[in-house]
């Protein structure tokens, strides 16, 4: 059936309704997690609505949602971040809840305010635990006073390049890192390792933060050199119960974009997953957290941690987390939204996972974006293999968003197996029309220090593509 809106048209198919949990959930995201969210709403009994700019009108989430509505124009800011057109999409739908995904409005807390001004659920934290996790400093000062770990640092915004000097040169001590404390994906971040080079620094950091975020705060934090990024997946329900699900290593980062995450981390120990778990749960409970969330921190080569960030939403690399306890997340995240209870159960690993971001990207040309055509597709399978994707053969790549078109996943027993069928799975993954990172992931596989386990965030700055 169709049923014509201003300048947009809505799909409708048949799906009988089960659950009466939420009758119908508008995702606020497109391509894979967009896809993902509409499964597991399907699963539950959940009618799904999709949004999509005009630009994306050929994706597979238009295609398998309920109902599809057109909120814009490509750029994001007509469409995906154009909050009235979502929520009037959400109106007209009768949407009594909206899935925000990740990126975009995913941690924005004005939505997230609009949502329950409305009347609409957001699945997701209140507007408030927002707030306390996205602004750098008040994260940092919450966390101080719950007894987690920090980097040392300025404490506070900087107020002028002679204080970033003085704290620099008397009480940090170099190396430092200033970051913009509106920031994320690497904006507005400078490391200094000398006092001549820390005003233009400063200056550069400032002018890229203003510029990115509309915030041109920054702070100062002691550099933390050979470090590893490794996350926290927790939980929790507004009746204070709280769990975590063990960690992700997100290591193998370019620009401070991860290019691939795999749990648990090879580099973990016993006691250090018990630290770690118990300092993320001590996070959460410090903004009374409702919702699924990753705590992220830095561990240095002695395994010292320090709170580094929390995102108050579901992650690209969940789905990791979701192989290696046989676990939905986002099944988890909707259940905790409706007003559910969590088990309050803490989760080991019982596998071993990887994934592999495929983004539209060419590793033999510094990573440079490749939207198109995609002629041939053909994605692997077999055991243990798992492809979370929203493109296929015809598919045009827009350019106007992120370049990720896929995550390969794969799972097994050990570390060495799940790189083995990963290697062979990459092998099997066929993508003409575009370039894509693939070559770059297959070369990974194969590497020594990689495979042994050996490398921290600043491992691709020696990788080279051959």
């Amino acid at each position: 059936m169709l049923m014509e809106t201003t300048n947009c048209t809505i799909f409708k198919f048949s799906n009988f309704q089960i659950n009466l949990m939420f009758k119908k959930i508008l995702i606020a995201n497109r391509g894979e997690i967009a896809l993902r969210v509409i499964r597991t709403c399907r699963e539950m009994g959940i009618k799904t609505v999709a949004v999509y700019s005009t630009a994306d009108k050929e994706s597979l989430h238009v295609r398998f949602a309920d109902e599809a509505v057109c909120i814009g124009k490509p750029a994001g800011a007509d469409s995906y971040l154009n909050i009235p057109h979502i929520m009037a999409a959400a109106e007209i739908t009768n949407a009594d809840a909206i899935h925000p995904g990740y990126g975009f409005l995913a941690e924005n807390a004005k939505f997230s305010q609009i949502c329950a001004d409305h009347g609409i659920k957001f699945i997701g934290p209140t507007p408030e635990m927002i707030n306390k996790m996205g602004d750098k400093i008040t994260a940092k000062e919450t966390m101080i006073a719950a007894g987690v770990p920090v980097v040392p640092g300025s404490g506070g915004l900087l107020e002028s390049v002679e204080q970033a000097k003085d704290l620099a040169k008397n009480v940090v001590g170099y190396p430092v890192i200033l970051k913009a404390t509106a920031g994320g994906g690497g904006k507005g971040m400078r490391v200094v390792w000398k006092e001549e080079d820390i005003e233009k620094a400063y200056d550069t950091a400032k002018a890229e933060a203003a510029a990115s975020f509309k915030n041109d705060g920054i702070y100062m934090e002691k550099f933390v050199e050979e470090p590893r990024h490794i996350e926290i997946q927790i939980a929790g329900d507004q009746y204070g119960n709280y769990c975590h699900m063990s960690e992700r290593d997100c290591s193998i980062q370019r620009r401070h974009q991860k290019l691939v995450e795999e749990s648990p981390s090879p580099f973990m120990t016993p006691d250090l997953r018990k630290a770690m778990g118990e300092a993320a749960i001590k996070a959460a409970a410090a903004i009374n957290y409702e919702s699924v969330g990753t705590i992220e921190f830095l561990v240095d080569k002695h395994r010292n941690f320090y709170f580094m960030e929390m995102n108050t939403r579901i992650q690209v690399e969940h789905c990791v987390t979701e192989e290696v306890i046989n676990f939905d997340l986002i099944k988890e995240q909707i259940k905790i939204a409706s007003g559910e209870k969590i088990s309050g159960k803490n989760y080991e690993p019982e596998m071993h996972a990887i994934e592999c971001r495929i983004n539209a990207e060419d590793p033999y040309n510094d990573f440079r974006p490749s939207p198109g055509k995609i002629t041939t597709l053909h994605t692997p399978g077999g055991h243990g293999v798992r492809v979370d994707s929203h493109v296929y053969a015809g598919y045009v790549i827009p350019p106007y968003y992120d370049s990720m078109i896929g995550k390969l996943i794969t799972v097994a027993r050990t570390r060495e197996e799940a790189i083995d069928t990963m290697y062979r799975a990459l092998s099997e993954y066929v993508i003409e029309g575009v370039k894509t990172t693939i070559p770059f992931h297959l070369q990974l596989m194969l590497n020594e220090d990689f495979r042994k386990g050996n490398f921290t965030t600043k491992f691709l700055e020696t990788f080279k593509m051959v």
